[in-house]
């Protein structure tokens, strides 16, 4: 049964990505963008793994509009291989040095998720974390995926729901945060914060 009291759902971000996963699962929400500009100096004394939820904390308190007595989502996700961030590429030739650091060798995907529940002034926070192993790419696998514009609005210059999904060999850990955005970590998020994520599913809720 629908409850028409329970507070909106907005997604903090233009990803298109997490938008598509919250689609899929008939979520409804609003989708906003943040005013937020990412500045080192707010992360960079924090560890690599703890400065997603940093920032998603940043992005959703910072939304494009004036919202009230919602139910705010922000995230961020990084790729880390050995230490060192991976952000989005810049050019052709930054994208090819992370895929061939990337290659043959494992590295972490790790999302950062914050809720803000704006009634009660609450904030709910996880991290989540998956290993992802790559083989070994071929000069000509490299090249071609090049090619195309898979790599450069990416962080780590891939995207496994893509043509990138064949360098993947196996991963340890929630397919969905590769993609950008773990929606199960999120369900048990929403729990703790004493919702039902089955409540804003349109498809429980004719």
């Amino acid at each position: 049964m629908k409850n028409d009291a329970q507070p909106k759902l907005y997604l903090i971000s233009k990803s298109p990505r997490r938008s598509e996963i919250l689609k899929h699962l008939q979520i409804k929400f609003d989708a906003l963008g943040s005013t937020y500009e990412e500045d080192p100096k707010d992360v960079n004394k924090l560890r690599p793994s703890d400065q997603p939820v940093r920032l998603a904390y940043l992005k959703a308190s910072n939304p494009e509009k004036k919202i009230e007595n919602a139910l705010l989502i922000g995230a961020d996700t990084i790729v880390l291989c050995d230490g060192k961030i991976l952000g989005k590429p810049h050019s052709r030739d930054e994208a090819e040095a992370m895929l061939r650091t990337l290659s043959s060798r494992s590295h972490q995907v790790i999302t950062g998720i914050v809720l803000l529940d704006q009634a009660n002034n609450k904030t709910y926070s996880h991290t989540e974390i998956t290993d992802v192993y790559f083989k070994t790419l071929s000069e000509k696998e490299l090249q071609r995926y090049l090619d195309t514009d898979e790599p450069y609005d990416k962080a780590g210059a891939y995207g496994i729901q893509d043509l990138a999904a064949l360098f993947v060999e196996r991963l340890d850990g929630c397919y969905y945060n590769v993609v950008g955005f773990p929606v199960a970590a999120f369900g048990k998020l929403m729990k703790v914060a004493g919702y039902d994520l089955g409540d804003y599913m349109e498809v429980y809720n004719k």
